[in-house]
């Protein structure tokens, strides 16, 4: 069973979302797509200024699997990466939900938010 926290929404592709409560947001992959993938060897993330679109590809994660897009669950601009995951990509396996986390993006649309799902419906997705 995975570990889906209550507080977050979740896009169908996996990406999760936090409310830092400024008008930005914290995106990272779920613990059920960081155990599909298996052990993190590379992540490309966006650049800071970047503009991303929901729905669309802006960053990607290598495991030792596969390689997988990362798609942006809601549109704005990339304020901050995970700088860390250059040294550590492994910190999305270990804490894929806190130390793990990839970008932050500026939302230019926050009513996108409510296009994802809770953490009920994000569960009920993935027993699929």
């Amino acid at each position: 069973m995975s570990n889906i926290p209550a507080e977050l929404k979740y896009a169908s592709s996996h990406e999760w979302v936090r409310n830092e409560g400024d008008g930005t947001y914290t995106v990272g992959i779920s613990d059920h797509a960081q155990g599909l993938l298996g052990d993190m060897v590379f992540i490309d993330l966006p650049d800071v200024g970047d503009e991303v679109t929901a729905g669309e590809d802006c960053a990607v994660g290598e495991s030792v699997k596969a390689a997988s897009d990362i798609y942006a669950p809601i549109s704005g601009e990339i304020v901050a990466i995970n700088e860390e995951l250059d040294d550590s990509p492994e910190l999305v396996n270990s804490d894929a939900f806190g130390e793990g986390w990839l970008f932050r993006v500026k939302a230019s649309d926050e009513s996108q938010l409510a296009a994802l799902l809770d953490a009920a419906g994000y569960a009920e997705s993935i027993e699929d």
